[in-house]
C-alpha cells in the first residue's frame, strides 16, 4: 500500500504542475492579446503624428491615404502644429491651470485626510457617509449648476474659474490619503500635542515629512485631472475666446472646427503625442512613490 501511494504522488504532482503550466500559458496569452488591443491605438496615433506623405501636387496629406500605416516619417506635423495653430498658448494655459490646481488640490486633500484620520469630533462618521454618497455621483452632473454660478459671479471664460472648479471639490477625494494616515501611529500625534504643538504644526512638521508616497500620489492625480479634462473646460471657457482654450478644447475645435486641411488629423495626432509626454515623464519618474501611495492608502479605510 505504501509503495502504491508513493508511486501515485509523483503522478499527482506532475498533473498539478501540468495544469498550472496550462493555466499560466492561457493567462499570459490573454494578457498579451489585451495588451496588443490596448497598445494598438496608441502606436497608431504616434505613427500618424510622424506621417509625412505627400500627394501628387506636393501637399502633405493626412489620414485619407491608400494604406493604413505611414510609409514616410518626419517632423512636419509638429512644425505645423506650432506654426499654424495656437497650440503653444493652449499648452501654457493648461500647464498653468494644472500647476495651480495640483497645489491647491493636494493641500486640501491632505488636510481633509488628516482631519478625518487623526482628529476625533462629533459628526465625523456622518461626514464620512455623506462624502461616500457624494463620491458616487460623477462630477459632470453638477456642470450646469456650476456654470450658472460662475456666470452670476462673472467668472466664466477665465482660467481662474477652471482652477476654482478643479480645486473646490478636491476635499472629497481624501479616502486614499486617509488610509495612508491611518497607518501612521497615533503616538506621534499625541507626543506632538504633549510638546505643545498645534494641529497645524503636527500636520506640517510630523505627518507631512513622513508622507512622501501619498503626497506624490495625490499630486499626480491632482495634476492629471485638469491636464486631461475636456468637459468642464469646454463649458466654462466657451468657444469664442480661442486664446483661452486648454489643449483638450483647442485640439477638439481644431479637429472639428473650421480647419478642413487634409492633414488636420495628423496635426491632431502630433498634439496628442506632445500632451502625453509630461504625464508619461511624471509617471516614470514618480512610479515608485505612486505605487507606494496607492498600496499604503488601501490598507485601512
Amino acid at each position: 500500500m505504501m509503495t502504491e501511494a508513493a508511486a501515485l504522488k509523483p503522478k499527482a504532482f506532475k498533473s498539478v504542475k501540468k495544469s498550472e503550466r496550462i493555466s499560466n500559458i492561457l493567462s499570459y496569452g490573454l494578457l498579451g492579446v489585451l495588451a496588443l488591443i490596448w497598445m494598438f491605438p496608441i502606436v497608431w496615433i504616434i505613427l500618424n503624428a510622424f506621417r509625412t506623405e505627400y500627394n501628387t501636387s506636393g501637399q502633405l496629406i493626412g489620414i485619407v491615404v491608400s494604406h493604413y500605416f505611414p510609409t514616410q516619417l518626419g517632423l512636419e506635423n509638429f512644425k505645423l502644429l506650432f506654426q499654424e495653430t495656437l497650440f503653444p498658448r493652449w499648452f501654457l494655459n493648461t500647464l498653468m491651470v494644472a500647476f495651480f490646481t495640483f497645489i491647491l488640490s493636494t493641500f486640501l486633500t491632505l488636510c481633509v485626510a488628516y482631519v478625518m484620520s487623526k482628529l476625533k469630533f462629533k459628526m465625523r462618521k456622518r461626514y464620512l457617509s455623506v462624502a461616500i454618497i457624494l463620491g458616487l455621483f460623477p462630477g459632470f452632473m453638477s456642470m450646469i449648476a456650476i456654470y450658472y454660478i460662475l456666470k452670476a459671479l462673472q467668472l466664466t471664460q477665465t482660467l481662474f474659474a477652471l482652477i476654482l472648479v478643479y480645486s473646490s471639490g478636491a476635499g472629497l477625494g481624501f479616502y486614499v490619503a486617509k488610509g495612508f494616515f491611518d497607518i501612521i501611529p497615533d503616538s506621534l500625534v499625541e507626543s506632538g500635542r504633549l510638546d505643545g504643538a498645534t494641529n497645524f504644526q503636527i500636520f506640517t512638521k510630523i505627518i507631512v515629512p513622513i508622507s512622501k508616497p501619498i503626497i506624490i500620489y495625490t499630486a499626480l492625480t491632482s495634476f492629471i485631472g485638469p491636464w486631461m479634462d475636456f468637459i468642464f473646460a469646454r463649458v466654462i471657457l466657451g468657444e469664442t475666446n480661442v486664446e483661452l482654450h486648454t489643449v483638450a478644447v483647442g485640439l477638439y475645435y481644431m479637429m472639428y472646427g473650421e480647419r478642413i486641411d487634409s492633414n488636420v488629423f495628423t496635426i491632431f495626432c502630433a498634439g496628442c503625442v506632445i500632451v502625453a509626454i509630461p504625464i508619461v515623464a511624471l509617471f516614470l519618474m514618480m512610479q515608485k512613490y505612486y505605487v507606494e501611495g496607492v498600496t499604503a492608502g488601501a490598507v485601512k479605510g
